[in-house]
């Protein structure tokens, strides 16, 4: 599909449709063994938290070497970009604009989320908390939307551009996935499947989601 090739739609359609339908299927199995099988014991619970661990780790390592490129690119400027950060004749955003008000609101989602685990292990049955939760990731990106619309240079405009768009992209991509995840989590809590001594899709939920609330502040910075 991306070099032109004939054909390369339709196999790029059927390629992410097929991945979809696989994951689908993977999780409609890990919540029918969880809840309707009671096949989590102790053992099987730990061993799902430790992959999601290691998952987020694992989603540092590729998100560091953004990090990593745009701290080398600042800290020692190379001549083809005027030897100074930002590039010279480089049109900057405004930190205290978009960028600020998306820190708030995503600092506000990972205090929603805390209250829903909170509310979870106390048994009471608090919804509201990942509804809040669900829509300021929404808000957030639709923000982020906004401002990219607005940004006075693109992804091909120097090292710069490049670093900024790949790595607040991929942070919107997760997100993106995030927002998924919570709302998945919050049809379950709506039909009983979260209790204080059975949770560990909500925990790896919640995980992931104050991963990405630190890998904003990060950026942000």
């Amino acid at each position: 599909y991306m070099h032109s090739f004939q054909g390369g739609a339709i196999l790029l359609s059927f390629g992410i449709l097929f991945v979809l339908y696989i994951l689908f299927v993977w999780w409609r199995d890990v919540l029918r063994e969880s809840t309707l099988e009671g096949n989590h014991t102790q053992i099987v619970k730990l061993g799902l938290r430790y992959g999601s661990i290691l998952f987020i780790v694992s989603e540092v390592m590729f998100l560091f070497a953004f990090f990593w490129a745009s701290s080398h690119s600042s800290l020692a400027p190379t001549v083809e970009i005027g030897g100074i950060w930002p590039p010279k004749g480089m049109g900057v955003l405004d930190p205290r604009g978009i960028p600020f008000m998306n820190t708030l609101i995503l600092l506000s989602s990972g205090a929603a989320v805390t209250w829903a685990h909170h509310a979870i292990l106390a048994g009471k049955d608090k919804v509201i908390a990942l509804v809040v939760t669900v829509l300021l990731a929404l808000v957030f990106t639709g923000f982020q939307g906004m401002e990219y619309s607005q940004a006075p240079f693109t992804i091909s405009d120097s090292i710069y551009g490049s670093t900024f768009f790949l790595a607040t992209g991929f942070h919107g991509f997760h997100v993106i996935i995030g927002t998924l995840f919570l709302i998945i989590c919050g049809i379950r809590q709506y039909f009983g499947h979260l209790t204080k001594d059975h949770h560990v899709g909500f925990e790896a939920a919640a995980w992931y989601w104050h991963f990405v609330d630190v890998v904003w502040l990060f950026l942000f910075s």
